[in-house]
């Protein structure tokens, strides 16, 4: 085993079955175990440039906070820049230093050597930093931007509220050069590109407000001209399959696109309200749940009960927190160290988020009368190993549930409780019988999500004495700790934040709390009683993570009392 491929296992990456399962796949096929890693969707590709360069002694660069000399530009064209996916950082003597994704592409480097006439020395970035730097310095092909096309739409008068009419009046008009459908395709790739996980388009009076949520937080765009209404929504309903007479009742689609060489899946929900149908488009991006459990965010301990946990051969692990908070991130991480040839895993979604290789996903349709847990009957015929319940939301699905993990299942499943602790008392509220729950619930563990202090714009602060005492960190405490918070740049788009990183609280279950939910003790006395064993709360986690400098107490604090 190569040594960037033991630091990627160590590191939490992959595990060594998923390798060992690569490296067999690679052999009978004679291609590569790195490529076939990928495929398979264990690790991303430039995860894996970035440990084979390290490797290998390249260096990596990031492009976002490199500002290139033009003259430097103009040494590598845009045709050639585009088509090989390279980017010209710099002049080092007589060498032209590019950015590539793959530095062992001898091709490209043949290539570049012999049209640039140039020695050329390799430095290694992402592949959509690169297509972004492409982008930024040579000018997109769509050289517009949202800004500019809805201030054109302002101040010319094209009236497009006729565009409903049909669909296939509307099919007629698409074609790339639409100015509607160029706006479209530019509103989502802006918040592709600021790395938003929602698009809302809600129509108003007056006016159609645009705003991206970015790290758990809404951030509103200029807003274009009202009467371009009906055919952004058109575009948007035949760009997702949707009905686009239907106007009275909520209406569900999916859109599939390729932004900067990557593909993104677009969960499309639509809602009539009084000033017309308000849409909200959920940016599902397959990298996401590629994060190795090593990186989700977990304290040592409960990293090490989390391995624990999942590698059970039954039981039932529950995760739980409110919509947004990453529990399919955390479950997918899960099944995808699970996912191995000697193990067969099936799912129940509503709806199916992201397609997982080697795993049965089932979707839940309620007009067919395919619910949670008529699946979950029908699945266990098919002798499955892992079973994964999207969501219970009923007693009939709770006690499927705990019957498949009785009869020698694991069964993985989310609840939408404020914390650990509850989804005992929930579940028992629902109707289960508490000697079921006693029995087959082997851990909860409830989740939320803190923004990260930018790196690049980070520096250390000390909180005022009420900030401290909120969380009773001493001064002690405090001394060693590493307090940052960031203060604005471009990289984090003058928040201060760039990205967010999960909080957890883990219940393992014991002989003590077992005894309590058999007894249907109250939510508060198993809280105590988990803490007595060692449980570190939300609030606990966060506040650790401010102390290390990850994320701040503003974070925390908005985490007390279960909340967001």
């Amino acid at each position: 085993m190569a040594k960037w491929v033991k630091k990627l296992v160590a590191d939490g990456h992959i595990s060594k079955d998923q390798w060992k399962e690569a490296e067999t796949i690679a052999r009978s096929k004679g291609r590569k175990p790195e490529a076939v890693l990928a495929e398979l969707g264990y690790v991303g590709e430039d995860v894996m440039r970035e440990y084979q360069s390290a490797a290998l002694g390249y260096e990596m660069i990031d492009l976002a906070t490199i500002e290139t000399d033009p003259a430097v530009i103009t040494q590598v064209p845009e045709s050639v820049a585009r088509e090989n996916i390279v980017f010209p950082v710099e002049m080092r003597g007589e060498s032209l230093v590019v950015a590539m994704n793959d530095p062992m592409n001898l091709e490209v480097l043949d290539k570049l050597r012999f049209i640039l006439n140039k020695d050329i020395q390799v430095v290694v970035a992402p592949t959509d930093s690169i297509q972004a730097a492409i982008n930024a310095n040579y000018g997109q092909h769509e050289s517009e931007s949202v800004d500019s096309l809805i201030q054109e739409f302002t101040e010319t008068a094209i009236d497009f509220t006729e565009t409903e009419l049909s669909e296939a009046e509307a099919e007629a008009e698409a074609e790339e050069t639409s100015p509607i459908i160029r706006l479209v395709n530019l509103i989502i790739s802006e918040a592709v590109q600021m790395r938003a996980s929602d698009i809302h388009i809600e129509p108003f009076d007056d006016r159609i407000r645009i705003r991206y949520r970015i790290d758990g937080v809404l951030v509103e765009r200029d807003s274009p001209p009202k009467r371009l209404q009906s055919a952004m929504t058109s575009r948007l309903k035949i760009m997702a399959s949707i009905d686009i007479t239907e106007k009275r009742r909520p209406q569900d689609g999916r859109i599939t696109t390729r932004i900067n060489g990557k593909d993104f899946d677009l969960r499309v929900s639509i809602l009539p309200t009084h000033y017309g149908q308000a849409i909200v488009m959920r940016i599902l991006d397959r990298d996401n749940i590629k994060v190795g459990i090593r990186n989700l965010g977990f304290s040592e301990e409960n990293y090490r009960n989390f391995l624990k946990i999942i590698r059970r051969p039954n039981g039932i692990f529950l995760v739980t927190g409110p919509t947004g908070s990453g529990k399919t991130t955390t479950l997918y991480s899960a099944l995808g160290e699970l996912n191995r040839p000697d193990k067969k895993i099936i799912t129940a979604e509503d709806p199916v988020e992201y397609y997982l290789p080697g795993i049965n996903q089932v979707e839940v349709r309620q007009t067919i009368g395919l619910t949670f847990s008529r699946i979950i009957r029908s699945m266990l015929r098919q002798a499955p190993n892992v079973i994964l319940v999207g969501e219970i939301r009923d007693t009939e699905t709770a006690e499927m549930a705990i019957q498949a993990s009785l009869t020698g299942h694991l069964v993985f499943s989310t609840l939408h409780t404020n914390d650990a602790p509850g989804s005992i008392t929930r579940l028992i509220d629902m109707g289960v019988q508490p000697f079921l729950v006693a029995s087959s619930i082997m851990a909860v563990m409830a989740q939320r999500l803190v923004r990260v202090v930018c790196l690049k714009c980070k520096q250390p602060y000390m909180p005022d004495a009420s900030e401290l005492d909120e969380f009773d960190i001493t001064a002690e405490m405090a001394e060693a700790a590493n307090f940052s918070r960031g203060k604005g740049c471009n990289h984090c788009q003058h928040t201060g934040f760039r990205g967010r990183k999960a909080v957890f609280e883990m219940m393992m279950m014991n002989s003590a709390l077992r005894e309590m939910a058999f007894k249907s003790e109250p939510t508060q006395t198993l809280r105590r009683q988990a803490r007595l064993f060692g449980m570190k709360t939300l609030v606990q986690d966060a506040v650790e993570k401010a102390c290390e400098g990850v994320t701040t107490l503003t974070e925390a604090y908005k985490l007390e009392g279960g909340g967001h």
